[in-house]
């Protein structure tokens, strides 16, 4: 005898008809739970999950109008609007159960049933369930990615040492299941790195899910990663799962963790250790199957040294560890960078994209570019959209407000050489127009003249 798998709910008043089904469903492998009382259904349905939920339509001796079984369809779907109902119906009751149908019902059986007729539409029902499940999880899956692709990805690039280095890693550690953490400044592209991982990875046909720490308030942590049932609080007017099941099979990237509060630290380590995930509000645990990597732009380790990071949690998520390399670190990467991004936004803003000479990379691998490669990638969107001219002769254009890095000196300098260096970058800045330079000093021209010609500019 083939062993079937599921959990069945029985609601029936007939102590002999819930005997004999129990009997029979178990012998063939289901989990059968049986119940007299249909008050008891939400209780129930609150404290478990029924793949299939077999409903008597009539519960008081004399009734068979089978009120009260549509009474109770309706609160079961109101519980769960996914749950997979077959009425147990008289002879009689087939115009009614025909009904009950178009009110939300799946199927029927008359009673007393066939062993081998109950079975097959309880196999048939057990079919749809799994169907409707994985259309709710594609569907909720898809609002989230949906949300993830509207930001703008790019591929790794570079071929410093450093990124070399952190490809050889990506290498090694995609192909495993192991806990990741990457460490980097912001804008270093740590997201990319862990797409990187999961592409790579034998998951990589199933889902990641992106999740921004940092954007979450603590009062919504749970519902947000967890999920919640409908009715959990004021707002949750239906059931929602949360990123953890949403990213079942697949990876969870969890970005910003150093910024969690150490009770939201002791929530995630709970899930983290015991590999189960709990709806806010409900009573069922569910199994995950994910592949974690985390990124944070924090000190961890002197965070654990100050008690404001969990040593548990940073030893559960960083098994292997990744540093992505700041763009001050990797300059030789910015003429790959700059062709890349310009050739996006050019395609994206059906514009030519513009030539940038020469001395015009020789200027921005002098700036420390604090901003890393999102600040570099903005840059360049802004010059495509603004610009009109086929090459890009100043390096102004690319960094606008932005003042190239001083580097620091070794010794304290002297007021004069402080205005000197001050006054020789504004020039630099409004590209030689004096005039300019002088409104911005609030000063006039004369003035000007002769702060140029005692520092010899």
């Amino acid at each position: 005898m083939h062993k079937q798998e599921g959990r069945l709910l029985i609601v029936d008043d007939d102590p002999d008809v819930l005997l004999t089904a129990r009997m029979l469903l178990k012998q063939h492998g289901f989990q059968v739970t049986t119940q007299s009382n249909p008050r008891q259904i939400p209780e129930l349905l609150s404290r478990e999950s029924f793949d299939v939920i077999l409903l008597d339509m009539n519960f008081s001796k004399g009734d068979h109008d089978g009120q009260a079984g549509l009474h109770w369809l309706s609160e079961i779907l109101r519980a769960d609007a996914n749950a997979i109902v077959i009425l147990m119906t008289a002879y009689g009751e087939v115009e009614l159960a025909v009904r009950a149908i178009k009110q939300g019902a799946t199927d029927f059986v008359l009673k007393p049933w066939d062993n081998d007729k109950l079975l097959a539409t309880i196999l048939s029902a057990l079919q749809l369930r799994k169907s409707k499940l994985e259309v709710e999880k594609l569907r909720n899956t898809q609002q989230q990615l949906s949300s993830d692709l509207s930001r703008q990805y790019g591929e790794l690039i570079g071929q410093a040492p450093a990124m070399t280095q952190l490809y050889d890693l990506i290498e090694k550690v995609a192909p495993t299941d192991a806990n990741v953490l990457i460490l980097g400044e912001n804008g270093t592209g740590k997201e990319l790195v862990a797409r990187a991982l999961h592409a790579r990875s034998q998951r990589s046909k199933e889902v990641f899910i992106s999740v921004d720490l940092g954007a979450i308030s603590e009062s919504l942590f749970e519902s947000e990663l967890f999920g919640h049932v409908k009715g959990a609080f004021t707002d949750a007017k239906e059931d929602k799962p949360g990123r953890f099941e949403l990213a079942g099979g697949g990876t969870i990237f969890l970005d910003e963790i150093g910024n969690l509060s150490l009770p939201l630290q002791a929530k995630l380590l709970t899930v983290l250790q015991s590999r189960r995930v709990r709806r806010v509000g409900s009573h069922q645990e569910k199994a995950l199957d994910i592949r974690l990597i985390c990124a944070t732009n924090m000190p961890l380790y002197h965070m654990v040294q100050e008690n404001t990071f969990r040593q548990d949690l940073l030893y559960r998520i960083n098994t292997v560890e990744m540093r992505v390399p700041a763009l001050r670190e990797r300059l030789e990467d910015i003429p790959l960078l700059l062709a890349h991004f310009v050739n996006v936004y050019a395609r994206k803003y059906k514009k030519p994209a513009p030539r940038i000479e020469a001395p015009v990379l020789t200027r921005l691998k002098k700036y420390d570019w604090p901003g890393n490669i999102r600040e570099l990638q903005h840059a360049v969107e802004r010059v495509v959209i603004l610009t009109t001219e086929p090459v890009i002769t100043s390096a102004d254009v690319l960094l606008g407000q932005m003042r190239p890095a001083v580097p620091k000196p070794e010794k304290t300098l002297s007021l004069d050489e402080v205005e000197r260096r001050y006054l020789a970058e504004l020039i630099d800045k409004n590209g030689g127009n004096l005039s300019k330079v002088a409104k911005e000093l609030g000063m006039t021209r004369p003035a000007l003249y002769r702060r140029i010609h005692k520092y010899g500019l």
